[in-house]
């Protein structure tokens, strides 16, 4: 039986949905990393593949140790180095390889993680390979070669091609912005520097916090989390800017402030690059998870493009992406996919097509955004919940059969009337509902929000 962080009950809480992910070493050490390289060559019949890896002080190590497994199980592996998570999928599109990313994403310094993908940055999750890549590892997968001839290990830079190929989707012209960026010490603070000084003559650019550093010095790299906006907001409306962004940690997410200092909804910028990808091609499919706001069906429909609803995760986006060859779709958590960046997510090109339609006009950013901003949303409120099943039971007991009141179930429990909408979800790895809201004025939204706290909490 597999001991320390391979046993199998150590195995059961890394291995997550969509990644690896735990805490450094006591769940996730440079032994785990070496097995799963190894077991992930076997199981999807790798021959060559690509690795990057973020600031935390554990991923050179843990990268390292990945392709040590990974090369004497028989594959070539292709070390790109410090990149970002949307790097290291435009490198699997770029080479046409097969690759692993080495981050936590937004989670505190203590975590670590692996997220894989087949070439073409398509995804490896629980049901597309991940699973027996962890009944490999438990199994005790030989991680020193032996009857295998070992693959090489080299080094190559795609930075620049990566950085060249968003402006290249994206390009930025018009008007001179003044754009404030906040790494949060994450990776953007590596790949921003390399695309913004490719567009100098049109960006003057603000950096914050682009210092590389794991440990998160100045505030949580995610900024999905209204407290982790704040200093942005604070600099947007010092330097006068025009636009402020944040990335997380491994900058595949990124959210917006606008010029008065106002966070931006990210269904609000789902909508605008929809838009935008509709007008090169009209006619195309735009998926949304159903937590978005219902602007963003609207607002597809009305510039010729076909909406198509999804779960959350983004697994379902990029399946549903491929079955329908939808040319773009956003999630209200702050991912943005293209179909021309291999379905993958990217938030430094969704913050290009929010520069590139700031470029365009001479209005502000607020009033560019009017348009798609048509609801009033509560965000996402989560609550401490025992028994999750029967409070959603509760809930649809409760709306089921009002007049103009629909419900369905395709994540959760969600409710809709002409007049509002919520959904709630049990969180995957907590004993949390998460509540999402939205009405046709601030009161009507509170009204919602609040009958349906009500009764997730207990109050009546």
């Amino acid at each position: 039986m597999p001991s320390g962080t391979t046993s199998t009950d150590n195995l059961a809480s890394v291995f997550k949905a969509y990644d690896v992910r735990g805490t450094v070493p006591d769940q996730l050490d440079e032994d785990l990393a070496r097995a799963t390289g190894a077991a992930y060559v076997e199981v999807l019949g790798v021959d060559a593949l690509v690795i990057g890896y973020d600031m935390r002080p554990s991923s050179p190590g843990l990268a390292g140790a990945f392709a040590e497994g990974a090369s004497n199980a028989g594959a070539d592996v292709t070390m790109i180095g410090l990149a970002s998570t949307d790097q290291l999928y435009f490198a699997s599109g770029h080479l046409n390889l097969p690759g692993a990313m080495f981050t936590a994403s937004h989670n505190p310094a203590q975590y670590n993680g692996i997220k894989m993908c087949r070439a073409l940055a398509q995804p490896v999750g629980m049901e597309s390979g991940l699973a027996e890549i962890r009944d490999k590892v438990a199994a005790g997968v030989s991680t020193a070669g032996g009857a295998r001839v070992p693959g090489g290990i080299g080094e190559t830079d795609v930075l620049q091609a990566y950085a060249a190929h968003l402006l290249s989707l994206a390009p930025v012209t018009g008007r001179r912005l003044k754009v404030v960026v906040d790494a949060g010490n994450g990776m953007a603070g590596h790949t921003a520097p390399a695309v913004f000084e490719r567009i100098s003559d049109q960006v003057e650019l603000v950096p914050m916090y682009f210092e590389l550093d794991g440990t998160f010095p100045n505030h949580e790299a995610n900024p999905i989390e209204a407290d982790n906006l704040v200093d942005l907001q604070k600099r947007v409306l010092a330097e006068k800017a025009d636009i402020g962004l944040a990335f997380d940690g491994d900058a595949d997410r990124c959210f917006l402030v606008d010029e008065r200092g106002e966070a931006v909804s990210p269904s609000t910028l789902t909508a605008l690059i929809a838009a935008r990808e509709l007008a090169k091609e009209p006619g195309s499919t735009v998926i949304h998870n159903l937590i978005t706001s219902r602007a963003v069906p609207e607002i597809v429909k009305e510039n010729g493009g076909t909406p198509v609803r999804t779960r959350v995760g983004h697994s379902y986006i990029k399946a549903t992406m491929a079955e329908t060859d939808a040319i773009f779709g956003g999630e209200h958590s702050g991912h943005f996919y293209f179909r021309d960046f291999w379905r993958a997510d990217s938030g430094m090109l969704a913050a290009l097509h929010a520069l590139a339609a700031l470029g365009e006009t001479d209005r502000p950013l607020s009033q560019l955004l009017a348009a798609y901003e048509r609801y009033p949303l509560s965000g996402e409120i989560n609550s401490t919940v025992a028994d999750q099943a029967g409070v959603l039971a509760a809930l649809e007991e409760r709306y089921a059969g009002q007049d103009g009141v629909e419900i369905d179930h395709l994540d959760g429990l969600s409710v809709s009337h002409p007049d509002w909408a919520f959904n709630v979800r049990a969180s995957n790895t907590e004993p949390l509902l998460r509540l999402n809201a939205e009405g046709k004025d601030e009161a009507t939204m509170a009204r919602v929000r609040d009958e349906a706290l009500s009764v997730i909490r207990g109050e009546r």
